[in-house]
């Protein structure tokens, strides 16, 4: 059974040729690691809602505009392995600092899901 990484981020749209970098390096790390997909999506069609959306959930401030991504595992054991070699990659030491993520850490979100249906 498959296994997903999924997070959220609030990104400054002045930031996002650095995001975009980032996001390339961090692909590059975790796929040499063994994960199966690494994919980042741009908000396009991601209006606030009335009790919850993917703005409100991180905050979203003028200026801002919100990245969903996912990462793709064989199964949890998998990313247990895969994010403990990515952890130690010296490829993203610079990028794992909060002064020089292009975006607020803090208003970030993720977490671990096994795959319930794959159509």
């Amino acid at each position: 059974m498959r296994y997903v990484d999924g997070f959220v981020v609030p990104v400054p749209k002045r930031k996002l040729a650095a995001y975009r970098r980032m996001a390339r390096t961090a692909g590059k790390v975790w796929r040499d690691h063994g994960a199966l997909e690494y994919v980042e999506c741009l908000a396009d069609d991601v209006k606030p809602g009335k009790h919850t959306s993917f703005p409100q959930s991180v905050k979203l401030k003028s200026g801002e505009t919100v990245v969903f991504a996912y990462v793709v595992y064989k199964s949890r054991a998998h990313r247990d392995r895969v994010n403990a070699k990515v952890m130690k990659d010296k490829r993203l030491a610079k990028m794992m600092d909060p002064k020089a993520m292009p975006f607020d850490g803090k208003r970030m979100f993720w977490g671990g899901f096994k795959v319930m249906v794959d159509a």
